[in-house]
């Protein structure tokens, strides 16, 4: 059975444009298409839909303000964010995923460029994965409540690796944390970053794939909700306790030790790996050679499997202590579920434990 989208957006060439690339895939139709979001909250409230394609600036009711109509009526809807790619377009979309959001894809400049392979890409690519993850975790739920009815309530444990470093708060060890996410990561960052205290025993690493200026709206969002510092990483910052340093969108973000046993971010234009810059293989990669003694990996939500393969190349050669999300509260169980896969997890926890977790690991000063 195909999968039914709503497209919203105020141009009728974009509409057009958008409905062609998903009827053209043999798993999903366009049921239904509006010029604005009042259109759209109208539709919302008596029709289900396995995702909605959503325009962020539309007149009567842009994206953002139907956002918060569903949030504050409790509809239900896995929706994608179409935004152009300008400061105050970034600012929106952030918000945008505070309100329920799962992703964005970025709006093309011309017809050209709406009619490309990649915009086509990015589309299904993203349709098919949120959908496949919604898809996964219905069945498990459902699979879930057919054996408590049947059995009890069951403990799951968290799954191990036989190799685990010691709790690190008060070892004297110096610790970092490198944490990874892509499709839902914006989101699932706000129930995470804002659980740190400001003086947590190591920096922070984090790398979310993001276009150019994303990030920044990204992380001056995350430093407003949250005690601990929140920063885009630029070139030559000095990594210091306390302080999440964000991988700049459209630059690979490395880690080197100086002389005076510092560690600076260095950043490069290297080419995308896998379509991705920065990558956080790229980062993982480049922690083999620091100074630090333990490292904290944490893998979140997101399509593909970046960071696995960083992850094992580091493990090759440091003390690592490897958190990743869950299935269940992950907006796509890709990353996750490939670091899983690869059999060097050493704790699978829910989105709400994360930040919990990475404290008990790395302790405060």
């Amino acid at each position: 059975m195909k999968k039914n989208i709503l497209v919203v957006d105020d141009s009728a060439l974009m509409r057009r444009v958008i409905c062609d690339i998903i009827d053209s895939e043999s798993t999903f139709q366009v049921k239904d298409v509006c010029r604005d979001g009042l259109e759209a909250y109208e539709k919302l409230k008596t029709v289900a839909y396995d995702a909605v394609v959503l325009d962020v600036n539309m007149p009567r009711m842009d994206g953002l303000e139907l956002l918060e109509k569903i949030q504050q009526d409790g509809i239900k809807a896995t929706v994608i964010m179409v935004s152009t790619l300008t400061t105050k377009d970034a600012d929106v979309t952030i918000r945008a995923m505070e309100l329920g959001a799962v992703d964005f894809i970025t709006k093309p400049c011309n017809i050209i460029e709406a009619k490309s392979d990649e915009f086509r890409r990015r589309i299904i690519q993203m349709l098919g994965a949120v959908i496949r993850s919604d898809d996964a975790k219905a069945q498990a739920n459902t699979q879930a409540n057919s054996q408590v009815q049947a059995m009890g309530a069951v403990k799951v444990l968290p799954v191990k690796r036989p190799r685990k470093l010691e709790r690190t708060g008060t070892s004297g060890k110096k610790v970092l944390v490198a944490l990874a996410c892509s499709t839902g990561g914006p989101k699932a960052l706000q129930s995470v970053i804002p659980y740190l205290p400001r003086d947590l025993n190591a920096p922070m690493l984090l790398v979310q794939h993001m276009p150019i200026g994303f990030t920044k709206s990204m992380a001056d969002r995350l430093d407003e909700l949250s005690d601990i510092e929140v920063r885009e990483a630029v070139e030559g910052d000095v990594l210091k306790k306390g302080c999440v340093y964000v991988a700049p969108g459209g630059k690979h973000m490395e880690i080197k030790k100086q002389a005076d046993g510092n560690h600076v971010v260095r950043l490069n234009d290297a080419p995308p790996i896998g379509g991705l810059r920065p990558c956080a293989n790229v980062t993982y990669e480049s922690l083999r050679t620091c100074g630090y003694d333990e490292i904290v990996c944490v893998v979140l939500t997101g399509m593909g499997s970046d960071g696995t393969g960083g992850i094992l190349s580091l493990m090759q050669k440091k003390n690592i202590y490897v958190i990743s999300q869950d299935a269940a509260s992950c907006v796509v169980y890709g990353m996750p579920k490939a670091i899983a896969e690869a059999g060097v997890v050493d704790e699978v926890v829910p989105l709400t434990e994360i930040a919990h977790t990475i404290i008990k690991m790395v302790g405060v000063q």
